[in-house]
């Protein structure tokens, strides 16, 4: 895997001029969806933040979705105990949801109105946010952890990978029971081979990236 060092705002920009060519942009009524997939030491939403930016600027309308707004309520996530790596890696987001409220309003012809978050994990309750309207055009960028894998209909994907001595360094040590999951999650599902670009973020003031595949692998 060849490696090109890079800021993340020129990875934004580069992105963003990616899905402006015109043989990625979407047809009329359509909207473009965007996943950056990472443990939550990799500090997707830092990513994201900088796309959005760039898309704005590009003149295109974004939403930012955390896929932390899709957790399950305590009770089911904990069902099996608070550090179940079985239930972590298959139980603890809501992916009908994630289809039900993101990817599907943002299908061609779909209504365009976007749930940005469902559930607060610090309250266990709703968040009764209320729905965002994406115009025709617009671009949902959805981050977090284990988002590849489910065949949700990303445009463009994003693997920022941590080396596993780099993610157990930068993993708080009340979240490190859930690093086997992370090293299931990368034999089982090979998010660096199912993306179409991948970051190394081991340190992440100097990160690099593949850059984004012309013909990346089926997913």
């Amino acid at each position: 895997m060849q490696l090109e060092a890079i800021t993340w705002q020129r990875m934004a920009e580069r992105l963003a001029g990616h899905l402006d060519d015109p043989g990625r942009t979407p047809g009329p009524g359509g909207r473009q969806r965007v996943g950056i997939d990472g443990a939550p030491a990799a500090d997707t939403g830092l990513l994201a933040g900088h796309l959005a930016d760039a898309l704005r600027l590009h003149g295109r309308s974004v939403l930012v979705v955390p896929a932390e707004g899709f957790l399950r309520p305590a009770s089911l996530r904990f069902e099996f105990g608070r550090r179940d790596v079985d239930a972590y890696l298959g139980g603890w987001y809501d992916t009908a949801a994630l289809w039900r409220e993101v990817f599907g309003p943002s299908d061609p012809g779909g209504s365009g109105r976007v749930l940005p978050d469902l559930w607060d994990p610090v309250t266990d309750r709703a968040t009764r946010s209320p729905y965002v309207a994406v115009p025709p055009g617009g671009v949902v960028v959805v981050h977090g952890p284990l988002l590849l894998g489910h065949w949700f209909p990303f445009d463009l994907s994003v693997h920022v990978r941590l080396s596993p001595g780099a993610l157990a360094r930068r993993t708080e040590e009340s979240a490190r029971w859930t690093l086997p999951a992370f090293a299931r999650y990368e034999a089982e599902t090979d998010p660096a081979a199912a993306a179409d670009a991948v970051v190394r973020a081991d340190d992440p003031r100097h990160p690099a990236w593949t850059g984004v595949r012309t013909a990346g692998p089926d997913r």
